[in-house]
Parts: C-alpha cells; structure tokens; sequence
C-alpha cells in the first residue's frame, strides 16, 4: 500500500511565508524610531486589509452564524499576535524574537505529538529556545522578551483557530475577513501611542511593502497551506523562522548575534528538519477544499 504524503506545494507555501513574514519584519523595524511598534502594527494589518479587500472582495453578507464565530476570534487572535510581536521586536533582535516566540507552537506540538520521536525533536528545539531565555543571556531585554513570548502563545491560537477557520470558509476569505477584526485590535492603541502624527509622505511605500511581506501575502500562504498540513507539522515548519529571522536581522538590519545565540537557533532548525522529514508520511490524508 502505498504511504499518504503531505503535498510539497503546501510545504513550499508555508516556506515561502517564512521568508516574507521575515522580511517584512525587517522592514517594520526601520519604521520603529518614527511611528514606535504599534502605528507599524496598525500600518502593517490596515493596509494589508485593505489590499487583500481589493483583491478579494468576500462576501460579508453572505457568511453564515457558523463562519462569523469562526473567523472572528481567528481575526482577533491575529490582531493581538502581530501587535504583541511588535512590542517585543521594538525591543529585542528579529532572530531572537522569533525564537521566543515559537515556544507557542512548540507547546502546541507538545500537546498534539503521541509519537516518543516527535517528544525528542521538541525537547532538541525547548534547548535552543531555553539558550535565548534571560536567565541565559543577560543581554535581553526582559520586557521584549516577555512580549515575544505572549506573542507566542497568540501564534499557537493563530494555528488552532486558523484550522478551524478554514474548515467552514474559504482560505482567502477567512484572511480578508480576520484582517478586519485585527485592525480592531489594533487601532486603539495606535491612536492612544502619540506617534501617528510622525507618518510622514515618504513612509507610504515602506509601509505598504510591510503590508505586502508581512500580512498579506504570508497568511494567505498560511491558510492554503494549513488546508493540506496537519497543525502540528505546521507548527514544527514554522520553527524554521528562527534561522530565517536571524539571516534576515544579519542582512537588513546589521543584527549580529552572539555564538550561544547562533547555537539555540541552529538546535531549533535541527529539530525542525528531523520533525519534518519525521512527519511526512503516514499522517493521513488532507482533504482540499479549493
């Protein structure tokens, strides 16, 4: 009998979200000293909602009760994940940000894994993060840090609700719609930081490039691809945005990380490849609904 497989278009499309998100982040970093972490989250989910409206163009009228209370907590969820990582990435580097951040997912695989293989890759990806941790590195700035790691657990309720939500609604709906409800999330704090007033002309395109690489291209990737992956196989991908954040800091933004640093994010893509290449067969089929 032959083995069911994970379709690799799925993998190349939460891979290829990894690589926007990071970038995106990289160029929502640049924006910080003039707007701080959240008119940039506003920016970053307003524009990408507006953009993802255009193209989409969902119809609201037509959604049913079920999909409403699927898709709002989805977008609130969302809303809080973005604005939240921003609060830590105004304080801490982008690679490790990210690496603190996974530890949602990571639990969230905890929880779902039944195989002792998949509890090993966990534990090797727990000892990279607790590298990052302050108690470990006394260079991080605790509130960012914390901020990285609340984040993190909103990411693993952005797996679980996304799931949910794409059972009941079209992938590229359920992204336009949830987009709407983080905007609400979003927006007061925006209005109540006191740096709107800085928005200056020449940050329109920074800040729709942001919208592009961080909001509106990557979730609709994830969606499409959480349609064909299991949650857990998806978070254990998303464990590659460590490696991705840390290149992306070095490049864009001259974020050089210490070795014991460059060690915890090498132990988590370790834990990644093995997890992954461990998962790819036997978990069953996916059914599309595209």
């Amino acid at each position: 009998m032959q083995k069911n497989k994970i379709p690799i278009r799925p993998l190349l499309a939460v891979l290829g979200s990894i690589l926007s998100v990071q970038i995106g982040a990289a160029i929502a970093k640049e924006l910080f000293p003039a707007l701080g972490a959240a008119v940039t989250a506003t920016l970053r989910i307003g524009l990408s909602a507006i953009i993802l409206l255009a193209v989409n163009r969902p119809g609201l009228k037509t959604l049913t009760r079920e999909q409403w209370k699927a898709v709002i907590p989805y977008g609130l969820c969302l809303g809080a994940m973005n604005l939240i990582y921003y609060l830590a990435l105004s304080r801490i580097p982008l690679g490790i940000a990210v690496t603190l951040e996974f530890m949602g997912p990571l639990l969230l695989v905890v929880f779902s894994s039944k195989r002792l293989i998949e509890f090993l890759w966990v534990l090797l990806a727990a000892g990279g993060i607790a590298l990052m941790t302050p108690w470990n590195n006394t260079n991080i700035d605790l509130f960012g840090a914390g901020m990285a790691l609340l984040a993190g657990a909103f990411w693993a309720g952005y797996i679980v609700l996304g799931r949910q939500v794409s059972a009941v609604l079209d992938g590229r709906q359920a992204v336009t719609i949830g987009m709407l409800f983080a905007l609400l999330v979003a927006l007061p704090f925006a209005f109540t930081s006191g740096t709107m007033v800085n928005f200056k002309s020449g940050m329109i395109i920074p800040a729709l490039s942001l919208a592009l690489f961080c909001s509106a291209v990557p979730f609709s990737l994830e969606m499409y691809g959480l349609k064909y992956i299991p949650t857990k196989t998806f978070s254990i991908l998303m464990s590659m945005e460590p490696a991705v954040g840390a290149i992306c800091g070095l490049i864009f933004l001259k974020e050089y990380l210490s070795l014991q640093e460059y060690a915890a994010v090498i132990l988590v893509v370790i834990a990644s490849t093995g997890a992954t290449l461990g998962n790819r067969e036997d978990m069953g089929k996916i059914t599309p609904e595209i």
